[in-house]
């Protein structure tokens, strides 16, 4: 399942249109500020789709019978350039467990690259959800690998993609070679070319540079 929360109005739109904007990008605390507004908002979107319980809870007054996850999620994300969007969810969730993984890109002399994987963090997500983000899916090779890197440590009972700006060749490389057909796809808006350095156009750039500055 693919859902666009961007086809709706919201406020997510304004914010998405603020880390697409040139001159608001400069501000790069703004720019990671709306990166993590906006995991905030996937986070609640996810929620609803969760398992929960009764719990009964004692207040000063009596007791009252309240609604409460059933089980915690784990929040995995894609570094550098998805620990903004991370702290979003996690602000949400903020009793979920959380995994890392540390990918980048390694370019040949040719100007094509291959996705490296070089330390992954994480508890057993044996039946568990798993979340897991990152703010650009331009190719798709990124969150694949990551995923499958993930399922080293046990298998989740449902996954949930979370990406600010996909590419439709991103979101068709991920549905070919997801390795379970329990996901859902959750991104904000989807564009229709990428460069031949596979990033998104119109897109917004580099997200890692413009949320932690340029690197090397």
């Amino acid at each position: 399942m693919i859902r666009i929360l961007g086809n709706s109005s919201s406020l997510l739109n304004q914010y998405i249109a603020e880390l697409r904007d040139s001159d608001i990008q400069r501000d790069s605390l703004r720019f990671r500020r709306n990166m993590e507004r906006l995991g905030e908002i996937f986070a609640y979107e996810i929620s609803k789709t969760l398992e929960w319980e009764k719990k009964d809870v004692v207040t000063g007054l009596g007791i009252a019978s309240c609604e409460v996850l059933k089980r915690q999620p784990v929040i995995a994300t894609i570094l550098r350039a998805g620990l903004p969007m991370h702290q979003g969810l996690l602000n949400a969730f903020d009793r979920a467990e959380n995994s890392f993984i540390s990918a980048y890109r390694k370019h040949r002399k040719d100007g094509r690259f291959d996705i490296q994987v070089e330390y992954v963090s994480s508890p057993s997500l044996d039946d568990k959800v798993l979340i897991i983000s990152d703010p650009m899916l331009a190719t798709g090779a990124s969150m694949i690998l990551g995923y499958k890197e993930l399922i080293r440590k046990g298998r989740p009972i449902h996954t949930h993609i979370v990406s600010i700006l996909a590419s439709n060749q991103g979101v068709d490389y991920v549905r070919k070679h997801m390795p379970t057909d329990d996901y859902t796809m959750w991104l904000g808006a989807v564009d229709d070319e990428l460069t031949a350095k596979a990033y998104i156009v119109p897109g917004l750039g580099d997200a890692g540079d413009l949320a932690f500055g340029s690197k090397l």
